[in-house]
């Protein structure tokens, strides 16, 4: 009995597996160097920090920074912001990728979904640097929308000086970029399911949508429930490189969320270190509140968890 308990311990399976081991030590070094490294800094939103004093000699002010936060009209209303623009882009975003996969699964021939998703994937390898100049070309005063309105003999649209029409404009263009690339998770989930459940749906006469619903759709709701829960989780990152690159500064109230305050209080004004690394860490952890509730709710409703 001891014997094989020996033979099971754990040091000695570790042993046996350490060729596998081996070959996941970079990923490890690079997440201990990356992630948990710089974790070190995180010590600053409770401190008065001082360059000349360094991380470990500066005052220890407690939770001074975190309550500034809450007195901040700017970082309120970046709060603020940031839980209306996530909120709007799970409710109109979220569902796209899921139906545009389903659309495509429906395709008639593989070269014809090859090229379909194709183009719709290829917006996702764009940096927001040349989306922003394309929407900035199109959109403006003397761009092409308003040129054909003006042709029209319609009156010109300031797209990128209203500040409704520029938050509203952030749904489509982000769904445009992104809605192929996250849409190859749920066709890959679909290309998993039983074929067979299909032909015996029309022996039974169900009609297209009805297998739709009940059998593409259902099949894959584990992966739905697991990329709502992670977009639940991701709540509080509102889409920093689209907005730090198509906002203006008459529209910049409007769509100021916590990542580009805290761009702008540290590299846009006298930067206060602590203070903004306390924007960033309570950033993190309504992240990690809203993840854990989102894992519990979902998984109390559907009965699919990320974990646990």
């Amino acid at each position: 009995m001891e014997k094989a308990k020996k033979k099971n311990s754990l040091p000695l399976r570790i042993w046996r597996a350490r060729y596998i081991y081996l070959m996941l030590l970079p990923f490890f070094l690079w997440l201990l160097v990356f992630h948990y490294g710089p974790m070190y800094g995180v010590m600053l939103a409770f401190k008065d920090y001082s360059a000349k004093l360094g991380i470990w000699g500066s005052e220890w002010v407690g939770l001074k920074h975190f309550k500034r936060i809450f007195v901040t009209p700017d970082a309120v209303r970046a709060i603020r912001n940031t839980f209306l623009i996530s909120i709007a882009r799970l409710v109109l975003q979220f569902p796209l990728p899921i139906i545009l996969a389903v659309l495509i699964n429906e395709m008639r021939g593989t070269k014809l979904k090859k090229v379909y998703q194709t183009i719709f994937t290829f917006p996702h390898f764009l940096s927001w640097v040349v989306v922003g100049a394309i929407m900035s070309n199109f959109l403006s005063a003397n761009g092409a929308i308003n040129s054909l309105l003006s042709w029209l003999g319609l009156e010109k649209v300031s797209f990128l000086t209203n500040s409704n029409l520029f938050v509203a404009m952030l749904f489509p263009t982000a769904s445009w970029k992104g809605m192929g690339w996250s849409a190859i998770v749920y066709m890959a989930a679909i290309a998993g399911i039983d074929t067979s459940l299909y032909d015996a749906a029309k022996v039974d006469g169900a009609s297209r949508l009805q297998q739709i619903w009940h059998i593409t759709v259902s099949g894959i709701r584990a992966t739905i429930a697991i990329m709502f829960i992670l977009d639940v989780g991701g709540i509080m990152n509102a889409g920093f490189d689209q907005i730090f690159n198509m906002r203006n500064s008459v529209v910049s109230s409007a769509v100021q969320i916590l990542d580009t305050y805290v761009y702008d209080i540290t590299f846009a004004s006298v930067p206060n270190y602590g203070f903004s690394t306390a924007v960033g860490l309570f950033e993190s952890v309504i992240n990690f509140a809203l993840l854990l509730i989102a894992n519990k709710t979902v998984g109390m409703l559907t009965g699919e968890r990320l974990y646990g």
